[in-house]
């Protein structure tokens, strides 16, 4: 083989790990039944892919083969240690669960769906949860995950390896769990895909606003979830993140900077995704047992269905903003209500909501918070106050297109 076509060869392996890997990983769990062995089954079987596809060609279904060779790679491991260990028992149940796994019938549950419900599994807490998630279902690297959730990166990994552990401990099934059982889980694993997505829709850090990858996989495992448990607060947050999702390709511009909603050209808003999305807050409000996430997704409707910026039903916004915050109180809801008052009253209504908001002490450290203050004291002509907000955006953002849109503002108040 060249060296051109042995580069073209590590290209599509490096290609393969980027689009297929979580999804290796969640069917070597079920088949070996360990995070960790998992783990380092997966990383076996992309080196062996390294050594022999570049020989042997490249096989003609990639995923199928690196699960068969990390399997195996594996037991050999396993069989390895029992030698050593002088317990040669352990091959044997392992060899019967792969064959018993072999036979199951996959034609509902997927993998990855049934890596989120144990990682979502009650016997770990809610912060171990969106921790565990994040870095086996997504691959986010210890660091990103400690930067989203403000805690030290040594904590968030002690806080993964005790999850991984309570998980043997507690002998929490991979399984999607039984029909009976799925109501009082779905709250969970709802706000995990929904943290998921965020981290897609805006990263939380670094060169690009969004990683199209996670939201995607967050909108695949939502339509999973809508297939096998149709409740309408789950359709509502399939709904949100297609809504959400659809105005991807008018959010920054060609050179990657943030365009800002108003300014946004909506003929690129996906409107295939917006027609589903929109059907399925229908239906979710039919039911009348919706919940958070669908009240959100119909705000999410009301943007989408305005044919501009200046057509938006403001009044309408706010009063479902209004159900929202009884529903589902927080600051961030209340940050949210007031940028829509400030729309739809002038900018001194919405002024005040927010300093109320900040002088409580909630969002202190929330530079979106900063950044709205800013905007409506722009907008006042109160230049001193919008350039201190600003500034204090500007420390605490740690996303490149949100600094250089906060640079921009800076000095157009300062022109």
């Amino acid at each position: 083989m060249t060296e051109d076509q042995d580069k073209a060869v590590r290209g599509i392996v490096d290609a393969v790990y980027r689009s297929e890997s979580r999804r290796i990983f969640a069917t070597l769990i079920r088949l070996l039944g360990d995070f960790d062995l998992a783990e380092e089954a997966l990383h076996d079987a992309f080196r062996a892919a390294l050594e022999q596809w570049p020989r042997d060609g490249v096989p003609a279904n990639p995923r199928a083969w690196l699960v068969s060779a990390g399997r195996f790679k594996a037991i050999d491991a396993l069989r390895r240690r029992a030698r050593l260990d002088a317990l040669a028992d352990v091959a044997e149940p392992v060899d019967a669960a792969i064959d018993e796994a072999a036979g199951e019938d996959e034609s509902i549950e997927d993998d990855r769906l049934r890596l989120i419900f144990t990682c979502c599994h009650p016997a770990l807490s809610p912060d171990a949860q969106v921790a565990l998630t994040l870095r086996e279902v997504c691959d986010l690297t210890t660091e990103a995950i400690a930067h989203a959730c403000l805690i030290p990166a040594p904590t968030l990994a002690q806080r993964i390896v005790r999850a991984k552990r309570k998980i043997q401990a507690a002998r929490v099934p991979y399984e999607v769990p039984s029909p009976a059982e799925l109501p009082e889980r779905l709250d969970s694993v709802l706000r995990v895909i929904y943290l998921v997505f965020n981290e897609g829709y805006a990263a939380s850090s670094g060169e690009s606003l969004t990683r199209p990858d996670l939201s995607g996989e967050a909108i695949r495992l939502g339509k999973l979830l809508v297939e096998l448990l149709p409740e309408p607060e789950a359709a509502g947050l399939l709904a949100l993140m297609l809504l959400q999702e659809s105005r991807r390709a008018a959010r920054t511009s060609p050179t990657g900077d943030i365009v800002l909603l108003a300014d946004q050209d909506r003929a690129l808003w996906n409107r295939e995704q917006i027609a589903e999305g929109v059907a399925l807050v229908e239906r979710a409000l039919k039911s009348r047992r919706f919940g958070p996430y669908t009240l959100q997704a119909a705000i999410a409707a009301v943007h989408a269905e305005a044919p501009s910026a200046a057509a938006t039903d403001w009044a309408q916004i706010v009063g479902l903003y209004d159900v929202l915050r009884r529903a589902d109180p927080s600051p961030v809801v209340e940050l949210n209500r007031a940028v829509a008052l400030a729309m739809r009253d002038g900018p001194a209504a919405g002024l005040a909501l927010i300093e109320a908001i900040l002088a409580r002490g909630d969002l202190a450290n929330y530079h979106l918070a900063h950044a709205a203050r800013a905007d409506l004291c722009r907008r006042l002509g109160r230049v001193a106050d919008a350039r201190a907000s600003y500034e204090r955006a500007l420390t605490l953002a740690r996303q490149a297109p949100e600094r250089r849109f906060l640079e921009r503002r800076l000095g157009e108040l300062t022109a």
